[in-house]
């Protein structure tokens, strides 16, 4: 409450314990910590009114789901059964969408279906407040899986034992690399 009090008078404007007290509760499930930084780049880059809106979108901008682009590119590298992939809930039934219209050749075609289809689970997903997942879709080449698994794992898209469980022990991924570039 505190914080959603400050950050109000911060950006010009009253706001009262009741109305944050709302706010809090509507944001009930939401870790502090993805609130309390929502309320950090409002502070710093917003101009306008602090309202419920405007804090859930910032709120869903940093859920850790890909951008439409690097969802998109994702989709593509999936398809080669030999690369694996870790990607979020959203990006698989996307693909499947567009897998008619990228199997008939057609790229351009594909990727807007793709992305149609894209926001239409995101937004659902956004909606109703789901955490994203990320899952892995293991391709055939054990070297590029520790690469990607590696690369998820840098990027906290998952978690150490995670990648274990899977069997890519991060200094085998490390240490495949480095027979690479010998």
């Amino acid at each position: 409450v505190r914080d959603l009090i400050g950050s109000a008078e911060v950006l010009g404007q009253a706001m009262s314990p009741s109305a944050a007290a709302l706010m809090v509760a509507d944001l009930e499930g939401i870790p502090l910590t993805v609130i309390r930084q929502a309320l950090r780049s409002i502070r710093s880059n917003y101009k306008g009114r602090l309202t419920f809106p405007v804090i859930r979108e910032r709120v869903l901008e940093q859920d850790g789901r890909p951008g439409r682009d690097e969802a998109w590119a994702l989709a593509l590298q999936s398809i080669d059964e030999r690369e694996s992939v870790v990607w979020t809930a959203e990006i698989q039934p996307a693909l499947e969408a567009a897998r008619p219209v990228l199997d008939a050749g057609d790229k351009i075609g594909a990727r807007m279906a793709f992305l149609s289809a894209y926001d239409r689970l995101l937004q659902s997903a956004r909606d109703t407040m789901k955490p994203c997942e990320w899952a892995v879709s293991i391709g055939w080449d054990g070297d590029r899986r520790a690469l990607a698994v590696d690369t998820a794992v840098r990027l906290g898209r998952i978690p150490v034992e995670r990648a274990l469980a899977i069997g890519c022990d991060q200094n085998q991924a490390i240490s495949a690399d480095g027979r690479a570039i010998v």
